[in-house]
């Protein structure tokens, strides 16, 4: 409608605003960069009436709340950073900005992206669209919701245990997960080194694929990013792919916590699926029980050293009355960080410690490698895995309640790409009869994003409730 002078960029600008406006109360986006966002549409407008703009030019986005911008305010929605100021941009944000995207604002996330709810930030949770007493998934809780909402186009997110696909589901959009070091991860606030990842949250599969696009390829910033070269991804979208080999986990299908309606649309969708002419196989994987404990004494214990820097000392939250160094240390950590980060890094701490080591921290990486080996083993005869995302459609605010291990195994599905650093998208595919967004998921070999993608825009739609 751009190119075709039907509208203009400062116009789209404009609606995007406005629609954050009338939906403010689902505090999705904590900060919005209006006058910033403006002129860089007239700026814009001109380059693409030019013919000189970039591969992003039109597009509008969100950056979740732990993605440094520089010059503006990164505070992964924690009282540690409340205002802080990144002097620099992130690796993806640099790219973006370099296609001549528009970033209109920060998004609402859990504290330090530990969460599953969006309920841990200092901004308060994060209301899902669809059913304002619902949660709006977590931790990219806020760009979900934004890009739900309509109130911008796309929004960046991050992924340590499931945090851009969990999100996606619970609130009908589209997520994907990059394969480990496919996006550079500098700029992005560390919470799991070895597990985070930056990815799109969208509309729909080719908006991702163009910002996966312009995202992804090595950084000089980053040694874990990879240089591999980046397909055209708009490109690959595109191809047909006729007799695939899907899997579908058993366990996963059979778990007890598997809300019903789901398992009947995973059902379905196998039916939808063999009739285009795929194979779907259902097959054993025995570890399921195993990814949570696994993941969790990973993350959490390296959760436990990226955190360590904020110690009011070096930057972040101090306290003013302290006395001397030890306190200055005890009564900063104690006031800046939320229950769930406090439990986080005790925890990781423990399983790092003397005695504990082997015990936990050594064992999970062992579990980590065979539940690896079995899932490359998969993918010897598949081309992708396909399971739910979520065992259930988004949950009541607050209902988790004191109970961080129910909340923690919420993330029994989207875990195991995490742990083999494999990329997977979330698709909507229906509506749950509580009328309720959920998605799929699939998940493909390392740096398959293409061809993950390019079977997801061919996945057929579960459409009514089941």
């Amino acid at each position: 409608m751009i190119f075709n002078k039907e509208t203009s960029l400062t116009r789209v600008v404009e609606h995007y605003l406005k629609r954050i406006e009338e939906q403010r109360e689902l505090n999705a986006v904590i900060e919005v960069f209006r006058e910033e966002a403006l002129d860089r549409s007239k700026k814009i407008q001109e380059k693409m009436d030019s013919g000189s703009a970039g591969k992003l030019a039109g597009m509008v986005m969100a950056i979740k709340d732990n993605i440094c911008y520089r010059d503006h305010i990164t505070s992964a929605s924690s009282l540690s950073l409340k205002n802080h100021r990144a002097v620099y941009n992130a690796t993806a944000v640099q790219r973006l900005i370099g296609e001549d995207a528009i970033i209109i604002g920060r998004t609402n996330c859990d504290e330090f992206a530990m969460g599953g709810t969006n309920e841990t930030s200092i901004y308060g949770p994060v209301l899902n669209p669809v059913d304002h007493s619902r949660v709006a998934g977590g931790s990219s809780g806020g760009s979900a919701a934004a890009v739900a909402a309509g109130m911008c186009l796309a929004a960046l997110g991050s992924d340590t245990g499931g945090s851009i696909r969990q999100p996606a589901s619970f609130c009908g959009v589209t997520g994907i997960k990059p394969t480990y070091g496919r996006v550079s991860r500098h700029g992005l606030i560390a919470y799991g080194s070895s597990f985070d990842q930056i990815g799109p949250i969208t509309r729909n599969i080719p908006d991702a694929a163009s910002i996966l696009e312009v995202i992804a390829g090595g950084d000089e910033f980053d040694t874990t990013a990879s240089g591999k070269e980046v397909p055209d991804y708009n490109r690959e979208i595109n191809r047909s792919l006729s007799g695939m080999k899907v899997a579908i986990l058993e366990e996963s299908l059979n778990h007890k916590g598997l809300d019903t309606e789901i398992r009947e649309s995973i059902d379905q969708l196998t039916g939808k699926l063999k009739e285009q002419g795929h194979e779907v196989n259902i097959v054993p994987f025995p570890y399921l029980d195993y990814l949570v404990p696994a993941y969790y004494v990973i993350a959490m214990a390296e959760a436990s050293s990226n955190l360590a820097r904020y110690d009011g000392i070096h930057y972040g939250y101090r306290n003013r009355e302290a006395k001397n160094i030890k306190s200055t240390y005890t009564l900063s950590r104690s006031e800046s960080f939320g229950l769930e980060v406090k439990r986080r890094i005790m925890t990781g701490t423990f399983v790092l410690s003397a005695g504990y080591y082997d015990a936990y921290y050594a064992r999970a990486q062992k579990v980590r490698r065979l539940i690896t080996q079995k899932t490359e083993k998969i993918f010897d005869k598949y081309d992708f895995i396909l399971l739910p995302t979520t065992p259930r459609t988004a949950f009541d605010l607050g209902s988790m309640g004191d109970d961080p291990v129910a909340l923690y195994l919420e993330d029994i599905f989207t875990t195991h790409a995490n742990l083999t650093g494999i990329p997977a998208i979330s698709l909507p595919v229906g509506q749950h009869s509580n009328g309720l967004p959920f998605g799929v998921q699939v998940m493909a070999p390392r740096f398959e994003e293409g061809k993950l993608m390019a079977f997801g825009n061919q996945l057929p739609s579960v459409t009514e409730a089941v």
